[in-house]
């Protein structure tokens, strides 16, 4: 029976360090002296004097966080709304600045990526340097009225 109107079910926790008649009285279960009994000293990875694990395995890839871009997201019914309130002019190109002066973006990053939440009704040139699921959540209509422009790229950038 797992149910808990059962006497015994809920087995109450082991107060440590409340005396020798509790069995976990004295040293609390941490033994005698030395490091591991103090509190906050633990030797992380140490084995003895052994070559650590995560020494002897060989080091392997690179993060990318300096080098990577940093995208703002916006989602379709976003700009939609932008659009409605007379923010943003959808016969204009739509970039990170125009989002920024319409009040939809904070601040600018290195680009635009575009989610599909929502729907947008009017048809709208935006720059952006990708999109995710633009048409299943913004339907059919939503991929045929944003028309995406890639940004031109910077002089010392390659194409790979």
């Amino acid at each position: 029976m797992n149910s808990p109107t059962v006497p015994g079910h809920r087995k109450k926790r082991l107060r440590i360090g409340r005396g020798i008649g509790s069995g976990m009285g004295k040293t609390g279960g941490r033994g005698g002296k030395g490091q591991t009994a103090r509190s906050g000293v633990r030797i992380k990875g140490f084995e003895g004097g052994q070559m650590p694990l995560h020494r002897r395995l060989p080091k392997r890839g690179f993060r990318n966080t300096s080098f990577a871009r940093r995208l703002n997201e916006v989602n379709l019914g976003k700009i939609q709304a932008a659009i409605d309130a007379g923010k943003l002019d959808p016969g204009a190109t739509v970039d990170a600045a125009a989002l920024v002066k319409a009040g939809v973006l904070r601040r600018a990053k290195d680009g635009v990526r575009l989610l599909g939440s929502g729907e947008i009704k009017a048809s709208v040139a935006i720059l952006s340097l990708g999109r995710l699921q633009i048409g299943h959540a913004g339907g059919g209509e939503g991929r045929r009225s944003v028309t995406l422009l890639a940004p031109s790229r910077e002089t010392g950038e390659q194409t790979a």
